[in-house]
């Protein structure tokens, strides 16, 4: 008679049985062979992104440059210009990213970086025409290269039981759930 043993489930593998983790892992080898430090830890935040989001009165169109760093949580590519959202303790602030600007060896490392990633960001702030505070990317530095995917963007975590286990993933792409646990921290 044989036994079957309950498989334990493997950190290291996503539950959904995608390959995401295994080319993000690819993805990290690539950076450690072309030499780049995929943990960068010398990157300058000077500003959160609520602070760069005050430094543009809303009669300007054009801002000072700021440096703020944050997790990617939305990423638009357009050819040889993109947009991304990045996400700090302050909220949320969307920087623009030219090829002509940083350069197009830059520009195709950029492309391949993931939601998730922690990066730092560095330029000028202006306002689009929907009249969106942006970051005018004159400079960029992957702070940390992250392996595992976010949850969905629509769906976003529904299972209980995977909120309270992953309390991290719940503060990462729930904005109310942060600002709950922000506000209580406060009061303690």
């Amino acid at each position: 008679m044989s036994q079957e043993q309950p498989q334990e489930n493997d950190s290291s593998v996503p539950l959904d049985g995608s390959d995401q983790f295994a080319v993000r892992q690819a993805k990290l080898d690539q950076l450690r062979e072309a030499g780049q430090d995929p943990y960068l830890s010398n990157w300058e935040q000077i500003h959160t992104s609520g602070e760069a989001l005050k430094l543009l009165p809303e009669e300007e169109e054009e801002g000072p440059e700021v440096s703020v760093a944050g997790r990617i949580v939305a990423f638009r590519l357009m050819g040889k210009a993109s947009f991304l959202k990045i996400i700090d303790r302050d909220g949320k602030i969307q920087s623009y990213v030219r090829k002509d600007e940083i350069g197009e060896e830059e520009y195709a490392r950029f492309k391949k970086l993931d939601l998730g990633d922690f990066i730092g960001i560095r330029g000028p702030l202006f306002r689009t025409k929907t009249g969106e505070i942006t970051i005018r990317a004159k400079e960029y530095g992957l702070v940390s290269k992250a392996l595992r995917p976010l949850p969905e963007k629509w769906h976003g975590l529904t299972d209980n039981d995977q909120i309270y286990r992953q309390r991290y993933l719940d503060l990462i792409v729930n904005e109310e759930s942060r600002k709950r646990f922000q506000d209580r921290s406060r009061v303690i």
